[in-house]
């Protein structure tokens, strides 16, 4: 099967007496959604970062299709125009598109994260979940083949934390998109296809979510007794 994301052999490190990951390697195949597991510091951000382009590995390599669209654990550090028509339009800037085919892609795009609607709803007033929805349409309306998404439900409530897994989960099967989810929720686990464990920096386990989860649980249990 190909493979929508690979990243083979990455370290990074701030220095090198510390190294935030230790000879990664994993493949998400495309048109699957994944999601990467671990610990506060196993150095999930990280590795999510070096696929974007936003930091650079000590040593190894990273290879995604692309488009790929970013999704922020933060909405607000990524949805910059004043409403949410103009922000899904503005990745659009550099396609030198028509006008009528940058507000058919907005409008496509608003479709498929139910939010066609508020096109025109100043960002400020929209909840957790519709933001999170709207970075999520901006990488649509750009075609996005990846997606990466960076602990996306980490503040928003239960109930909108899980229509925002589902939401993307439909996405990928009804787009073909190939996406990975950092999380430490394992209850997101539910809506994947496969799941990979970070600890410390290196990656112990990966396959079969449901088995992953237990095998956890059990951990979190016997660490309580």
């Amino acid at each position: 099967m190909s493979q929508g994301i690979v990243v083979d052999r990455v370290s990074f490190g701030w220095d090198r007496q510390r190294p935030v990951l230790n000879n990664c390697s994993l493949e998400v195949p495309r048109g699957q959604f994944w999601m990467l597991l671990g610990a506060n510091g196993s150095g999930k951000s990280t590795l999510l970062k070096i696929l974007t382009g936003l930091l650079v590995p000590a040593s190894g390599t990273v290879t995604l299709e692309s488009p790929f669209g970013f999704v922020f654990q933060n909405p607000d550090h990524q949805l910059v125009m004043p409403t949410v028509g103009a922000d899904v339009a503005f990745g659009l800037a550099q396609e030198d598109l028509t006008y009528g085919q940058t507000r058919d892609r907005v409008a496509e795009a608003l479709r498929a994260v139910n939010l066609e609607y508020l096109i025109r709803r100043p960002i400020y007033a929209l909840s957790g979940g519709q933001k999170q929805r709207v970075a999520l349409a901006g990488a649509i309306a750009r075609q996005a083949s990846v997606l990466l998404l960076d602990e996306p439900t980490a503040l928003l409530d239960g109930d909108s934390q899980l229509e925002l897994v589902q939401m993307v989960r439909d996405l990928v099967l009804r787009r073909s998109l190939t996406a990975l989810w950092v999380t430490h929720r394992l209850n997101e686990l539910d809506y994947a296809d496969g799941c990979f464990l970070l600890e410390q920096g290196h990656l112990v386990d990966q396959g079969d979510p449901q088995r992953l989860k237990c095998a956890l649980q059990e951990r979190i249990a016997i660490k309580w007794e």
